[in-house]
């Protein structure tokens, strides 16, 4: 890879990032893959391909895991309902929201808060956070980021 290939390369992973901690930031909004490609100039097919190349997900998985994450934390407290969860943290369907739940957690919303709404407390966020992050199979993300790696050496 040339130099001038090799900058524009790194030049695209720092848009990448950028559409990643926009995420971060803002995943109660009404965010979605077209949003945030127009954030960066760039077309929703464009964005998913390369964020799916640099980070082994597409930008809806990342968007859909990080608001999975908090969601957890508001159903682990016991007072906030799944409805609630789900449109705080930027849900628009209560039926995707579910869906992307139980494939992400293993069990519904409604049994991990049965489950699990007592667990935390006591706890400090910043370390209840650790506790409450999906674990999935990571392997294929893993092999994915390893080809993005060495596409980008020299």
């Amino acid at each position: 890879m040339g130099g001038a290939e090799q900058q524009e390369r790194l030049a695209a992973l720092v848009r990448l990032r950028r559409v990643r901690d926009r995420i971060d930031r803002e995943y109660a909004s009404p965010l979605d893959v077209p949003t945030l490609a127009a954030g960066e100039f760039m077309s929703a097919g464009h964005l998913s391909r390369e964020f799916r190349r640099a980070f082994g997900e597409s930008p809806y998985s990342y968007l859909m895991t990080r608001r999975i994450e908090r969601a957890k934390a508001l159903l682990r407290r016991g007072d906030v309902t799944v409805t609630e969860a789900c449109f705080a943290v930027g849900g628009s369907s209560l039926g995707t929201f579910s869906t992307r739940f139980t494939e992400l957690v293993g069990v519904t919303p409604s049994e991990y808060r049965r489950r699990h709404a007592d667990e935390t407390a006591g706890i400090p966020a910043c370390h209840a956070k650790q506790v409450s992050r999906p674990i999935r199979d990571t392997s294929e993300i893993e092999k994915r980021r390893d080809v993005a790696r060495h596409s980008v050496q020299p």
